[in-house]
């Protein structure tokens, strides 16, 4: 069983100890220049598009539900809510994320949330053996495969698109 993660001011600190609490390696990397988009993490990593790892915040009843979709998805939130049984999933205001994730939009990680998180993982990142997720701020990315990415998220597998 992981141990709780003490939150600290530094977003990439609580990424880090998330993944080491999980038992999953600390593969966090920084950057000199911002990667806060799909298209400029695959440019600086050589990877494709489709191998990032969006964390994507949305609003469903007022709670956060966090979507880990594919750079190269546009995640279709009337597929999700119908998929869920649930009511209309909104796009999430910045200030949003930032309380529920104690990240800024651009940055937010799949871990190291103040508390966890609804998490929805996209089908179609099993197609690839190295993931990328944003790290908890505009520079830093970590890698990870798919199944260990489900695994310390605890998410539930989805088509998104």
């Amino acid at each position: 069983m992981p141990k709780a993660t003490e939150i600290s001011l530094d977003p990439v600190r609580n990424v880090r100890s998330a993944l080491t609490d999980a038992g999953a390696p600390d593969t966090v990397r920084t950057f000199e220049d911002k990667v806060p988009t799909a298209a400029a993490a695959a440019a600086v990593l050589g990877c494709e598009v489709a191998a990032i790892t969006n964390s994507l915040v949305f609003e469903l009843d007022g709670q956060p539900l966090l979507i880990l979709a594919s750079g190269a998805a546009k995640v279709d939130t009337a597929l999700v809510a119908a998929q869920l049984g649930t009511g209309k999933i909104r796009c999430a205001t910045p200030d949003f994320v930032l309380v529920h994730t104690g990240q800024e939009v651009g940055g937010v990680a799949p871990v190291g949330h103040p508390r966890k998180l609804r998490t929805i993982l996209d089908i179609s990142l099993q197609e690839h053996p190295v993931l990328w997720a944003g790290a908890g701020d505009h520079n830093s990315m970590f890698s990870i495969s798919y199944e260990e990415l489900a695994r310390i998220t605890a998410a539930e597998p989805l088509q998104v698109r």
